[in-house]
């Protein structure tokens, strides 16, 4: 079972958005996939046809309280082999609820640890922040997973990203890796989006993905009905895109 972490602590920049598509793409060859929304706003509940109002438990459950993270999971209704522990807004009240815990940083891990490798892949959607919720998140997981945005302000915060998966790597998870870099609203006629890939990729070298996640309209449509984008339209640029991403993906797996 390999845990990976969805992060960038600048919000829209994609990670919801490639949390869903990446999921949903594995669990449609076969794997079984869960994935876990520690993000307050709940977008990649919805964003799989989940309706928040009417949970009976959720993450805040598991993060503030004896309930089990397999007792949160629900099976989704669209897509074969992939499940959702889902987030509500009670979840903003975790972080504070949190704090007082003794070993507050590693509440996450023990949850996980008691799924005994029932998945292949577990994906946790992170909020764009740098508070108790994320920094469990990065000590549950095996690898962390960046998507940055094609826009001026892309590198702006990147070593502070990056200094802060060494920090965790250095007093909470010392086998912490980074999976990947994802640009993500890449537009290949403007140089804007061709000058940011290069920066990025002298940053991170071999660590970028080869494909990239174009501007696209049914990608930003889809959430909204609650439908991963190859059930939504699978034809569209940003389906291909997330399609080929996966498979870079799996190929960078030692499976």
């Amino acid at each position: 079972m390999k845990v990976v972490c969805i992060f960038n602590q600048k919000g829209g920049v994609g990670k919801t958005t490639t949390n869903i598509n990446l999921c949903s793409y594995l669990a449609m060859e076969g794997y079984k996939v869960l994935t876990l929304d520690i993000d307050p706003q709940g977008n990649t509940t919805s964003g799989l046809g989940l309706d928040k109002r009417n949970l009976e438990l959720s993450m805040y459950d598991v993060l503030t309280s004896d309930t089990r993270l397999k007792d949160v999971v629900i099976k989704s209704d669209l897509i074969q082999n992939l499940s959702i522990a889902p987030s509500t807004m009670e979840l903003a009240g975790a972080e504070v609820e949190m704090i007082g815990k003794d070993n507050r940083e590693q509440i996450l891990i023990n949850k996980i640890r008691e799924l005994n490798s029932e998945y292949d892949f577990v994906f946790i959607d992170c909020p764009p922040s740098l508070g108790v919720l994320t920094i469990n998140a990065l000590t549950s997981c095996d690898s962390v997973l960046i998507p940055i945005q094609c826009e001026f302000y892309a590198l702006e915060g990147v070593s502070q990203l990056v200094n802060t998966i060494q920090l965790v790597k250095k007093s909470l998870n010392k086998d912490l890796e980074i999976e990947g870099v994802l640009m993500t609203m890449y537009d290949y006629r403007t140089n804007l989006s061709n000058e940011v890939y290069k920066e990025v990729e002298k940053y991170f070298d071999e660590l970028m993905f080869k494909n990239t996640i174009p501007r696209n309209i049914r990608l930003a449509e889809s959430p909204s009905f609650g439908l991963p984008i190859m059930l939504y339209d699978e034809k569209c640029k940003g389906a291909e895109s997330y399609l080929n991403f996966t498979k870079e993906f799996l190929e960078r797996q030692n499976l």
